[in-house]
């Protein structure tokens, strides 16, 4: 197929992808590129993607060839594309599947089934992997070195294709629920139960589920769980997600109460499928991780990793020692802030499913969204205060601008009568907002009885604002919350800039609207360009407002180009 100058891409030798914002197959070329390619910059015109060995091995791992990937970037191409690209993706790709983990003929041992003999010999020559196999065994490894194997082979750049079986796990017998326990009938939407079978085809046994939040990720993990009908264990993020994950198990699936634990810092309860949180089973005494036990307290034919992109380190090394359990993560984006997602595909499993936040927002399972960055500009005072601190100090100095105190107030004025989230880092900025502002707060030191408390009043339009803390960021239910005003984040965390957003995603009769608030000519307007990264990685767009201190006005300065 012939390259065209009317076309998107610039395909470049360095396995760089430049992409026209204005170009009308924009959207055609952002959809095909984000199978097997990296957002790494998008400035107002050209959006700067890159092709990496991950994005490739995750690209592999869902079926995508490198024939497709050369078919695609030839149809959206103006240039010919680089021979040498070509040839890095054919052999990226064909990595994914020439090294296979099977069980060995011994019960306790697993070996490595290698496409070729020259293979195997780089193999048992490397350091990092001749140490974990069976000295004079050839390929052959004990099963306790399953997961570092992967671990390792991963980082020398050959990726494994785990097929040694699982533990079948405890049976649990129980199933989905045709009608919910108020008598709503209840069915998995086409794309859950894709996410189902796309877990179930890789033999139901580990992978990373990704779906934008409010589209339903407890239901795959449910049905999942449903369908291999064993004893499941899911780690949450906070005991408010944990309370939620027992709801819907108990209200969709014909689970009983005593059937569904909690094992949290309030009550540490085992059963058949039980919920914990990292902070718990990450807690230490000295140098240990007495709750770490939890793993091998049962029998668990599953364990379900919900935002597998926050793993803790200590679950990733138990993890590495527990590849014989199912595993499932479940995520809204697969970007880690460390670098670690070569370990979340190496010990969780690569990506099963996924699917662009705005094809779920067109068919109406979440929000419509507008996203709009809000620029302040700094007091004159603070603005010397900005100018003498050192560098790392500056973006604190921008984030807790006082001026957004009052843009707050603007902003809360244009939605009344709407469920407003206002979230941000710094605890005194955001106590000085609640005691300002008036509203009630919530934050890590808050007791979890009052926290319930006030998410229930917030469900029930009681209190139409809340102010909350970073434990905002997550898997906190709020079906109504409609506005979230961001008014600090982590330096330039696309991570936590899709699980904000999704905050306000569960679907509902009107459009969501997700304001960020930035300091104009300061280190928080660059860290927020990489935060929009994500924006613009899942096709929104977003507008630029200015507010005005002295006036107390907010005004459109300009909106971003299409697919941001």
């Amino acid at each position: 197929m012939p390259t065209s100058l009317d076309n998107p891409l610039i395909v470049q030798a360095d396995k760089s992808i430049l992409l026209e914002v204005h170009n009308p197959k924009y959207e055609e070329a952002r959809d095909a590129l984000a199978r097997f390619a990296e957002l790494e910059k998008s400035p107002d015109h050209l959006h700067t993607y890159r092709i990496t060995p991950l994005s490739l091995w995750n690209a592999a791992s869902s079926g995508v060839t490198a024939e497709t990937v050369h078919r695609d970037l030839e149809r959206l191409s103006k240039y010919p594309i680089p021979p040498n690209l070509l040839a890095d993706v054919r052999e990226s790709i064909s990595r994914y599947g020439r090294i296979k983990l099977v069980k060995g003929g011994n019960a306790d041992e697993l070996e490595l089934e290698v496409s070729d003999a020259p293979l195997g010999q780089l193999l048992t020559h490397t350091k990092d992997i001749a140490k974990l196999l069976i000295p004079g065994g050839g390929l052959r490894l004990v099963t306790e070195n399953r997961g570092e194997i992967k671990q390792a082979l991963i980082k020398v750049g050959y990726p494994v294709v785990d097929e040694a079986g699982f533990t079948v796990g405890e049976p649990l017998e129980f199933d989905l629920r045709p009608e919910t326990l108020t008598g709503k009938k209840f069915d998995l939407r086409h794309y859950q139960r894709d996410s189902v079978g796309a877990f179930m085809a890789a033999g139901g046994g580990n992978g990373v589920i990704c779906l934008p939040c409010g589209a339903g990720k407890t239901v795959v993990a449910l049905a999942a769980a449903a369908q291999l009908k064993t004893k499941t264990l899911v780690l949450a993020t906070n005991v408010t997600a944990v309370r939620q994950w027992m709801s819907e198990a108990l209200d969709k699936t014909t689970l009983t109460a005593e059937q569904v634990g909690e094992y949290t810092g309030d009550k540490k309860e085992v059963k058949p499928f039980t919920v914990a949180t990292y902070q718990i089973v990450t807690r230490r005494s000295g140098d240990k991780f007495p709750h770490l036990a939890l793993f091998n307290a049962a029998n668990w034919g599953l364990i379900v990793y919900d935002e597998v992109h926050l793993l803790p380190a200590p679950i990733f090394r138990f993890t590495a020692g527990l590849q014989a359990r199912r595993r499932m993560g479940l995520t809204a984006t697969l970007i880690r802030e460390d670098g670690r997602e070569g370990d979340v595909f190496a010990l969780i499993g690569p990506k099963r499913y996924d699917v662009p936040w705005r094809e779920m927002e067109r068919a109406g399972f979440i929000a419509q969204a507008t996203c709009t960055e809000l620029r302040l500009p700094l007091p004159e005072g603070v603005k010397m205060a900005y100018a003498t601190t050192d560098a790392r100090s500056r973006f604190t100095v921008a984030a807790m601008n006082p001026v957004k105190e009052g843009a707050v107030k603007a902003l809360l004025e244009r939605h009344k009568g709407e469920s407003i989230l206002v979230i941000g880092q710094y605890l005194e900025q955001l106590r000085s907002m609640s005691s300002t502002l008036g509203l009630p707060l919530i934050t890590g030191e808050t007791p979890q009885a009052d926290r319930d408390v006030l998410f229930a009043k917030f469900r029930s339009g009681e209190v139409p604002v809340l102010v909350v803390s970073k434990i905002g960021n997550f898997s906190i239910d709020l079906p109504d919350a409609s506005v979230l005003i961001q008014i600090s984040g982590t330096f330039g965390s696309r991570q936590e800039e899709a699980q904000r957003l999704g905050r306000v995603l569960r679907p509902k009769d009107k459009p969501a609207s997700f304001y960020s608030l930035v300091s104009e000519d300061t280190v928080e307007l660059d860290f927020a360009m990489k935060r929009q990264l994500f924006l613009t990685e899942q096709g929104y767009r977003y507008k630029i407002e200015d507010y005005h201190p002295v006036a107390r006005t907010l005004t459109t300065s300009a909106a971003s180009p299409a697919g941001v």
